[in-house]
């Protein structure tokens, strides 16, 4: 039984201890070279010495147009061979490698990249333990003089030939950042550098050669393509190797980057901030949103479903509508009469949308497409070139995600961009969305079923795979993440549903479809030229209450000015009444002495009275 991974976690394995286990693979060291005889004669001369058995070890020399051409030394492994790639560039190197290599296992090696003697077998523990493994090894890069082959080949520990030395400090430090890539598999395609990285041969099949069409980005490249394969990366310590000075990225990084980023944007769709843009359009679109013409969907149902599609805030979106496409053919004469009207509109309507493309079966889950050219005229949407076979239409990468969605549902104007939030925030291998239910063969309803959110699910086994009514009489979309369906195609058993192995690596999930905007029938699109009115519309508005604001905050400045002065006014009166209480508190006194005397004279002069009389 294929061991099951969960996202990238590839703790869930282990791998037996160096010397102690018994290897059966056979491994295909591809290692392209362009001059650097003295650089490649130290490399052969590490692999001379390693401890993978030699009779399950090839190596292949790719002489990219050297001059003088290049030599085999004395001292290299027995298994090796030299062939040439008269076409420059390491990306065709590799393929012209790739294609000559016989073996389980394909290690990418440069040729001035010295292994440690149990870095072969270091990776190829992991391989045995698992098919689907891409393992790359930590890099040093050394500035030490070259030494004798002689002295590699007889070195037990390469660290006293060329330490000290630096690490490859950003893959180290992605590494310890995502506790080995097992909290951010997202990014873990990033590990895929060509300086020490080994590969299954079957995923490489599945993945395609390198892109030859990029100039650099080329290994980032071919790991996110691995990665949509199925893939998981392991970062093994124990498989050192020494880069003979420093790399072209270490001597002008922000260069290389500028260069890089420039073509990798169009085929990496996992860099988000690289596509920043608000409308345009990439070669490998992040989401593919699936639809089914023919049958009960007719012109006005595909329509309302593409249309509510393209007009959504997420633009990085392509369209592959599945109908009868090889037979629909123009009538002249009375075109109302036309058996495939339905399909023929359809078609002739999104002729020359650019992100809309026809397919005459729907894309198989876990299915990875592999680039390639054919000479052919495009249909429309495809550039020339780039036709693919009847039936296998679609982008000619692999796209990150893909929506299957019945015709006649319209998602809202956020609903696939809330979707997708949800599945990569959560890390799902699938998201069902349940649009309404069936009562037997009846036509759908207009009303969602109120499933709501039921947390993880054991697959979608009722539901129809592409959407639709199922055997359980669900309506349902299925967002598949395609690493996913990738990953449970190795890994499930022989008559297993497929959606019930996505659980076990990635998982699954049910939401309600109105709760995330869905809806039968068609909806108002909500045109570019009326978004910028809303948009300037609110810009004036915010103006407006942001001027309002400002004179509020001035009234507000005022009246705390007149509140302060009249603070200091009342301040003041309560001095004065404070001095008048005084005074009037002394007047009373006085007035009080005053009747007092009053008093006594009055009694006096009664007194004097009195006594005259008497």
């Amino acid at each position: 039984m294929t061991a099951r991974i969960p996202g990238n976690d590839h703790r869930v394995l282990t791998p037996p201890e160096l010397g102690a286990w018994t290897p059966s693979l056979r491994v295909s060291v591809v290692v392209p070279a362009y001059g650097g005889q003295d650089k490649l004669d130290l490399v052969l001369a590490g692999l001379a010495g390693q401890s993978y058995p030699a009779e399950l070890t090839e190596v292949i020399v790719v002489d990219n147009g050297s001059d003088p051409p290049l030599r085999l030394p004395a001292l290299r492994p027995p298994g090796t061979r030299l062939i040439t790639c008269p076409v420059p560039g390491r990306a065709h190197a590799r393929n012209a490698g790739l294609a000559a290599a016989t073996g389980d296992v394909i290690h990418w090696l440069d040729s001035d990249v010295v292994l440690d003697r149990r870095s072969i077998e270091a990776h190829m523990r992991w391989h045995h333990a698992a098919p689907y493994l891409v393992v790359t090894g930590y890099l040093r890069f050394t500035p030490a003089e070259l030494p004798a082959p002689e002295a590699v080949a007889a070195a037990g520990d390469l660290a006293e030939l060329f330490e000290p030395a630096e690490p490859h400090a950003w893959l180290v430090d992605l590494i310890e950042r995502t506790g080995g890539l097992t909290d951010n598999p997202h990014r873990a395609f990033s590990l895929h550098v060509g300086g020490a990285t080994s590969v299954g041969a079957a995923l490489l099949t599945a993945a395609g050669p390198m892109d030859t069409d990029l100039i650099l980005g080329q290994d980032t490249e071919m790991g996110y393509r691995l990665a949509q394969a199925g893939a998981v990366f392991v970062p093994e310590p124990l498989s050192r190797a020494f880069h003979l000075g420093p790399t072209m990225r270490m001597r002008g990084k922000a260069p290389i980057d500028r260069v890089s980023h420039a073509f990798v944007a169009d085929r990496i769709p996992s860099y988000r901030w690289l596509r920043s843009h608000p409308a345009r359009q990439w070669k490998v679109p992040y989401l593919e949103v699936v639809v089914e013409a023919g049958g009960r969907a007719g012109y006005d149902e595909v329509r309302a479903t593409v249309d509510a599609v393209l007009a959504g805030t997420l633009p990085d979106v392509a369209v592959t509508v599945v109908g009868p496409w090889d037979r629909v053919a123009a009538e002249g004469r009375a075109p109302l009469r036309n058996p495939d009207l339905e399909t023929a509109l359809v078609r002739g309507h999104y002729a020359h949308e650019g992100r809309v493309r026809f397919a005459l079966a729907a894309p198989e889950a876990a299915r990875v497409t592999v680039p390639y050219r054919e000479e052919a005229v495009p249909y429309p949407g495809e550039t020339e070139g780039e036709r693919r076979p009847e039936g296998e239409r679609g982008p000619v990468t692999a796209t990150p995600y893909r929506l299957r969605l019945p015709a006649g549902w319209t998602p809202g104007e956020d609903t696939l961009a809330r979707l997708l939030d949800l599945a990569v925030e959560g890390e799902y291998g699938l998201v069902s969305v349940l649009l309404a239910e069936e009562a037997g063969n009846a036509e759908t309803s207009g009303n969602v079923g109120n499933a709501g959110d039921t947390g993880n699910a054991n697959g979608a086994g009722g539901a129809a795979g592409a959407g639709g009514a199922g055997d359980a009489g669900l309506v349902t979309a299925r967002l598949e993440r395609t690493a996913a369906f990738a990953r449970a195609a190795i890994v499930a058993g022989e008559g297993e549903d497929l959606d019930d192995a996505v659980d076990d690596v990635f998982g699954v999930l049910w939401v309600d479809g109105e709760t995330y905007g869905f809806t039968a029938g068609p909806r108002q699109i909500t045109g570019r030229r009326s978004a910028y009115r809303a948009r300037t519309e609110a810009r004036a508005e915010a103006d407006r209450l942001a001027k309002e604001a400002e004179r509020l905050r001035g009234e507000v400045a005022r009246w705390k000015e007149e509140s302060g002065r009249w603070r200091r006014n009342a301040v003041e009166l309560r001095r004065e009444v404070g001095g008048l209480r005084k005074e009037l508190a002394a007047a009373r006194k006085e007035l009080a002495a005053a009747r007092k005397v009053m008093q006594l004279g009055l009694l006096s002069s009664v007194r004097r009275a009195i006594t005259r009389r008497r």
